[in-house]
């Protein structure tokens, strides 16, 4: 329960009043009764009596609610209140609605049958509310007698035709001076040319605020920090957006998130810029080179670097960079992620973190790695509460416990269903002493051995559909992501591969483990109504040692199988897919010592290459199929057929 009572009314009123004047220019053009204001100081009027009020709800034949009549005994009605309501009735001119604006039935007309009790309140308002609004700009103020809470506080509405948005609610009357009051600050917070400053008391104490929350953010007081900086934000203040908008960022948001045109400071450019082009690159067509950010008071250098951003976050070329120790930590977080360390690749930067310097005084946090196409994926509201949440910028506080790292471990999170079912079957080929970037030169056949740019494994599919004029049934080439795959270990995964042929399969084991060892995996047992399979093979220094095919409920199998992985442990006549598949994939894991990178495989940018075929040319007497697509000009991105939609399916 509220006293909205106990609120000082007179101390609250008084003080705005004051700011209003103080915000006036003397060469402003006002009315009479405005030009009288500002010389009394005073945007109220003269308190109502008791028995005013008793006689205007005699009127209205309803009793006040506890903080309009509280109002009434200091001011009888409000000029100014915001921006937009320029008189508020006191106990002469508060007045039922009745729908007067007709309003209350245009809504109805857009109600139907399933309309919730919210919309038909808005409807309903119209015809039941106490208008309060005496002179405004478009602008409608009701009190609803019948949305009442505990306190017998009614709810008020606002709405104004220009706004284009549902009536906004505020619990009661004085809740709703005080988010008035907020607006007249909004509106007056950037004075234009030949006004004057706008200094009160309320801008001092809220600009010490913000100040107060810099430094507690830096300590890693986020939440105390933010909550201080969204009151100065209502309030219009300066600078409690753009460190706001920081903290917001790094929590994942990207709804309204502008940094307050901080961005457009050379100074913060750098950090805040990509993050905001990044956004745009992803949301707008290829062609849309306007940026849908603010960018006011830019100038031309930071306008060009703002459309060359641009072009790296299209073609995936941005790079983040960082002063001092922190930006050689970041060189070898980037490092590590692209190889598929992501949990590494955060501890490296969290580490790091309390080293990092700000640009200024309205910079909160690194940010520019956020938009880094190898740095970004990193992020999450776990770890961006744990970055947020650690001392930094030559500010000391209590360190935060580590978030959990995003991969499993092992290779048994392949068996889980993922978000859409979408991984069904897929494909991985592990090589032991050999390094990522060694693996095209082992699994093609020597005319593309240079691993592709990092990136998303959509993006890898679509691109290399890309210009594709000819598909072959029997030519199945894997586009594959590498990365490490443990101590010693690296590997490469295909999580789109074309159905499991087991006469034409041939194992690229062998071609790959000159010198070494190499493991293929196959899966493809949750097939739905397609043959389930499962192939494990497994070679030596350029020579097959053993492998197995598990198929249509079938083992084929040769070769000295190590007794840990043995297909009769898993496959039976009641054997369950998943349960096999999982049971299989932590057999290989624990006897190779290996595991896949979850995060960097599915949420992550990884290079990419394209094998030799996976399976033989067809023989003598075999049927094949090959479609030419023929036409002016290749597939666009948006004409692309999906990563799914192999040959084998045309």
């Amino acid at each position: 329960m509220t006293d909205t009572t106990a609120f000082d009314w007179r101390s609250f009123l008084l003080g705005w009043s004051e700011e209003w004047a103080d915000s006036l220019s003397d060469d402003d053009t006002r009315s009479e009764d405005d030009e009288a204001a500002r010389r009394a100081r005073r945007l109220g009027f003269p308190p109502a009596s008791e028995g005013r009020i008793a006689a205007m709800e005699k009127r209205l034949g309803r009793r006040m609610p506890p903080s309009y009549r509280e109002f009434l005994k200091v001011s009888d009605g409000w000029r100014h209140a915001g921006g937009f309501v320029w008189l508020l009735a006191g106990t002469a001119d508060a007045r039922w609605h009745n729908d007067a604006s007709g309003l209350g039935a245009m809504y109805d007309e857009y109600l139907d049958e399933d309309a919730g009790a919210e919309e038909r309140r808005e409807a309903d308002v119209w015809r039941r509310g106490l208008q309060l609004d005496v002179e405004s700009d478009a602008t409608y103020v009701l009190m609803d007698p019948d949305d009442v809470d505990e306190d017998g506080e009614w709810a008020v509405y606002t709405w104004a035709s220009w706004r284009a948005a549902p009536p906004e609610r505020h619990a009661n009357f004085r809740t709703f001076m005080r988010d008035m009051h907020r607006e007249f600050h909004c509106l007056r917070a950037n004075p234009g040319d030949g006004e004057p400053a706008f200094v009160n008391d309320t801008t001092r104490r809220l600009d010490a605020q913000v100040e107060e929350a810099r430094l507690e953010a830096l300590r890693g007081g986020w939440e105390q920090a933010g909550k201080a900086l969204d009151e100065a934000k209502e309030y219009g203040r300066p600078r409690a957006a753009g460190l706001h908008d920081q903290i917001r960022r790094l929590l994942g948001e990207t709804y309204l998130v502008s940094f307050g045109g901080v961005a457009a400071d050379p100074r913060y450019a750098r950090e805040l810029l990509p993050p905001l082009v990044a956004e745009h690159a992803a949301h707008a067509y290829r062609d849309d080179s306007t940026p849908r950010f603010d960018l006011r008071g830019a100038d031309d250098e930071l306008v060009s670097m703002a459309h060359a951003l641009l072009d790296q976050m299209r073609n995936g070329t941005y790079r983040y960079t960082a002063d001092g120790p922190f930006g050689d930590a970041v060189e070898r977080a980037r490092e590590l992620a692209r190889w598929g360390d992501t949990d590494g690749a955060w501890r490296t930067l969290i580490a790091a973190l309390p080293l990092w310097e700000p640009l200024g005084p309205d910079h909160l946090a690194p940010l520019g790695w956020v938009a880094d196409p190898v740095l970004g994926p990193l992020l999450t509201p776990e770890r961006g509460r744990e970055l947020l949440s650690t001392p930094r910028g030559g500010q000391n506080g209590e360190a935060p416990g580590p978030t959990a790292g995003l991969d499993p471990g092992g290779l048994a999170w392949l068996a889980e269903p993922d978000p859409g079912n979408n991984r069904t079957s897929y494909r991985f080929v592990l090589v032991e002493g050999v390094e990522p970037d060694e693996l095209p030169g082992r699994l093609t056949d020597g005319d593309a051995t240079v691993l592709n740019d990092p990136m998303t494994s959509w993006d890898a599919h679509r691109g290399s559909l890309r210009g594709k004029r000819e598909f072959s049934s029997y030519d199945d080439r894997a586009l594959m992501a590498v990365g490490r795959a443990g101590t010693g270990w690296s590997f490469a995964f295909d999580g789109h591969p074309a159905p499991f042929d087991r006469r034409r399969f041939v194992s690229p084991a062998a071609g790959a483990s000159g010198g070494t060892r190499a493991v293929v995996v196959w899966s493809d047992l949750r097939a739905g109504h397609r043959e389930r399979s499962f192939h494990l093979s497994v070679a030596r220094d350029g020579v097959e040692q053993y492998e197995f095919t598990y198929a249509d409920g079938e083992i084929g199998q040769s070769g000295e199988i190590p007794r840990t992985l043995d297909p009769s442990l898993f496959f039976g006549e009641r054997a369950d897919g998943a349960e096999a598949e999982r049971s299989l994939l932590d057999a290989v894991a624990t006897e190779f010592g290996v595991r896949l990178p979850r995060h960097a495989i599915v949420n992550g940018r990884l290079h990419t290459f394209v094998t030799r075929s996976w399976t033989r040319p067809p023989s003598d007497g075999e049927s094949y199929m090959v479609i030419r697509v023929h036409g002016t000009a290749p597939l666009s991105a948006g004409g692309e057929p999906s990563p799914e939609e192999g040959p084998e399916n045309r």
